[in-house]
């Protein structure tokens, strides 16, 4: 028995002088991996039009058929996206979500992508079903989120997927290729620079 006690003080003074794993969370956060699959984010482009076109394509991906759209035509006097269509109405339930990235790949128009945002905890059930406005880019930003990590960049030679000038959809410019999604490799390694941060600390 006094053996056992004196392992466990020897575990402890072995460890003292260690630094420790973890972190002062909320004042401080871990750096994530440049893959980290978070919240989701709807994405406009340069000239403020929504990405989305309401192809349904994520939806039909979902293998927990969390997410939920309602699409609208546009028209001339309200054009949201430059397609035929638009979302109107588009829900993702946290909770059925299992952050595959099955919509992020499934997109054509890199509209939807899983970004840095983990803080989703909610006393409520309701809460955790967001709706779009809660994940459209504030008017403003345009940015291609995590698909710049997840797919390869578009050749310099390949033709916008949606023509920022003429806001209208022209079919016969769009192209896996020009999205970047076309030659995504199948594996790749993604390790975290911060060593200072990942360092293996439980060393024995």
């Amino acid at each position: 028995m006094s053996f056992d006690i004196v392992k466990g003080m020897a575990t402890t003074l072995k460890n003292i002088g260690r630094k420790p794993t973890t972190v002062s969370y909320p004042e401080e956060e871990r750096q994530l991996p440049a893959r980290f699959r978070g919240r989701h984010v709807l994405h406009r482009y340069d000239n403020g039009m929504e990405r989305c076109v309401g192809c349904y394509l994520c939806a039909g991906a979902c293998p927990a058929d969390a997410i939920y759209i309602e699409a609208d035509e546009n028209t001339d006097e309200q054009r949201v996206s430059p397609g035929e269509r638009y979302a109107r109405v588009f829900d993702v339930n946290m909770l059925r979500c299992i952050f595959c990235g099955y919509c992020q790949a499934a997109c054509p128009t890199g509209a939807i992508t899983l970004e840095q945002k983990y803080e989703l905890a909610s006393y409520y059930p309701e809460d955790l079903v967001y709706h779009k406005e809660q994940l459209l880019e504030p008017k403003g930003e345009s940015t291609i989120g995590s698909n710049n990590v997840w797919a390869e960049p578009a050749p310099e030679h390949a033709a916008q997927p949606i023509p920022q000038e003429s806001h209208v959809f022209d079919g016969s410019r769009a192209s896996s290729a020009a999205v970047g999604l076309g030659n995504i490799e199948v594996e790749r390694p993604n390790l975290l620079v911060n060593e200072e941060q990942d360092e293996d600390r439980r060393k024995l």
